[in-house]
Order: structure tokens, then sequence, then C-alpha cells
């Protein structure tokens, strides 16, 4: 009975070893869970998020709140167990927030880059509403190219077979749109003068091209400056933009209410997709968001994972961002997801 007891005593003291053991080993997964949400019309660490010196702004009576995801990146098998078990988190193959090759220090270096990148496009798309076009202009001209005796420094491009330059992106959208060896009559204004030039493309890495380095410039008389640290990726695009609009227009875009919502933009107000859709409407309701406004092509997941009294408005562009809070600021019925 002695040697019978040791026995089990000792089988009971390695099996509670190995259940230390295996509860932390890092498993190759991350957990994904509700992260801050940030109002854009407000301050954070004591200083206004979106910033404009040199004009008069407006305040809201509600707020636009970008919403965030919480990235858990060592996770071992107790943290796993109790996200595959909770609602409100996913937990997830750990290389599909750190690729492969990738240090976890190079991707949030690359977040962080994402997050400026949005800020700018923001700012693009946001003055582009209120007015203030976008200037793209000749930089260079590639020596030998196909621009060379066609266009000058400083042209503005307006417009490639008659469809307008409205950023940089799209003269490069328009030139692709057409095989290499396409004539373009690429549509400028030289000191002024409206003129049209005549430009084959050619093919070079792969994709027509006509031999011009561009510049882009959207003239405004006051500056703009959006300050949030500690956040990252291309997701608070659409959130910031509207801020924007919202400071320097006197209409309050909110109605008075809390207004939560997430997507990229671009500088055509294009919104984008983004990931963490489920935790990131957990973490609107928590703020005390009355509506969500959600990349159309993330209307799909985000029915699938809906929050009680937490209606979803469906934007595909900019545009459509701001009629769906204008038609709740009039008691209508936004397009919903």
């Amino acid at each position: 009975m002695r040697r019978r007891g040791v026995t089990v005593l000792l089988g009971a003291l390695l099996t509670a070893l190995l259940s230390v053991g295996v509860l932390s080993v890092p498993l190759p997964y991350v957990v994904l869970g509700p992260g801050p949400t940030v109002n854009t019309l407000g301050s954070e660490n004591g200083k206004e998020v979106i910033q404009v010196t040199g004009r008069a702004t407006s305040t809201s009576a509600g707020q636009l709140r970008l919403t965030t995801v919480g990235v858990q990146p060592t996770v071992r098998l107790r943290s796993a167990l109790a996200g595959w078990f909770s609602s409100d988190e996913a937990v997830v193959p750990r290389e599909l927030v750190y690729p492969p090759g990738e240090s976890q220090e190079e991707v949030e270096k690359r977040n962080a880059e994402d997050f400026q990148n949005s800020q700018t496009s923001a700012e693009t798309a946001a003055l582009r509403e209120l007015g203030y076009p976008i200037k793209v202009l000749v930089k260079t001209v590639t020596p030998g190219g196909p621009s060379v005796d066609a266009l000058r420094v400083d042209d503005v491009l307006t417009s490639v077979d008659g469809a307008p330059v409205t950023s940089a992106a799209k003269l490069t959208e328009l030139i692709r749109a057409k095989p290499a060896g396409t004539a373009l009559k690429i549509g400028y204004t030289r000191g002024g003068t409206p003129g049209t030039a005549t430009v084959t493309s050619r093919e070079q890495d792969g994709r027509p091209r006509i031999g011009v380095e561009i510049d882009q410039q959207q003239p405004h008389p006051f500056t703009l400056r959006i300050d949030l640290g500690d956040i990252g990726g291309p997701s608070a695009g659409l959130m910031f933009t509207l801020g924007i609009i919202d400071k320097l227009e006197p209409a309050d875009l909110t109605g008075g209410k809390i207004v939560a919502g997430t997507g990229t933009i671009d500088d055509e107000g294009r919104v984008g997709p983004i990931g963490g859709i489920a935790q990131k409407l957990v973490g609107a309701k928590e703020a005390g968001a009355k509506v969500f406004l959600v990349p159309a092509d993330n209307c799909a997941e985000a029915v699938r994972n809906p929050q009680p009294d937490l209606p979803l408005l469906r934007v595909a562009t900019l545009d459509d961002a701001l009629k769906a809070l204008e038609a709740l600021r009039a008691g209508g019925q936004p397009t919903r997801c």
C-alpha cells in the first residue's frame, strides 16, 4: 500500500508539472479583442486629436469615434481557451497578424506608417469635400521618355482622354487602364493656359507609363494636424475624414449622437474594408455608440456579429457616410448592412 501510494503521488505530481508546462508554453496564435475608441472631435492626453490653425472651427454636441482592435501577441493555453469561449474575442493564427519572416517590431513599424498614411489620405479626402481640389503637377520629365517635347515641369495635369485627373492615384489609374503603346490625350494647364498633348505610353516594370514624375498639391489657407499616438494601421481613415469635415463646417455631422465607425479611405474618398470588425463593434457598444459606420465589404461579417441596439450603416464612399449621417439628423432611414 505504501508503494502504491507513492506511485499515485508521483503520478499526480508529474501530471501537475506537465500541466504547468503546457499552460506556460506560448502558442502560435494571437487573441484579438476590443481596443480603445477615440473621439476624433475631442482630445486625447490633453491635446486635440484634430488640430486646425488659421481657421475657425466648430464644436459638436456628439462624437465621431474611431474604433480599434487590441492584440495579445503572446498567447498561452489558458488565454487561448478563454478567447475561444469568449463572445468578444477571437483567437487567430499568429501569421495572420505577424507574417512569417517579419518580427513584431517590423509589423508595428508598418502599422505606424499605415496609420500616418491614413491621416494624409483623410486630410486629402476631407479637403476635396470642402472645395479644395488636388493639383497634380509634373515634377520631372524623363529624358528620352514619351513625354519629352509634350509635357513640361510644373504643368498641371487635368485629364486623360477626357477623364478628369482628380488625384495622383487617379492619373496612374487612367494611364494603366489602357495597354502600353496607346496614344493618350493628356489635358494640362501651363502658366494658367489650358492645353492638350498626345503622349504614347510605354511599358516599364510591366506597366504602362508616360515618363513623368509627378507631385500632388492641395493648397489651402490653414494648417491641419492629427495628433494621436499608440494606434496603428489604416482603418481610422474614414473617421478622421469625418472629424476634419465636422470641425471645419458649421453643421454638426453627429446630430448630437455618438457615432462610431471604421474603414480605410483613399484620396478619392473610397472607403475600404478592415479587419477585426466584430471586436470593433464590441468596443463601439461599450463606448455608448448609437450607430456604426461599416465599410461595404465588411457588412456581411458585421451582420454576423451584431451588437444589441447598434444599427449598422453601409458606406462605400465618403459621400455615402455623409448622406447616412444627414439622414440620421433628419430622422430618415440611411442604408443599412
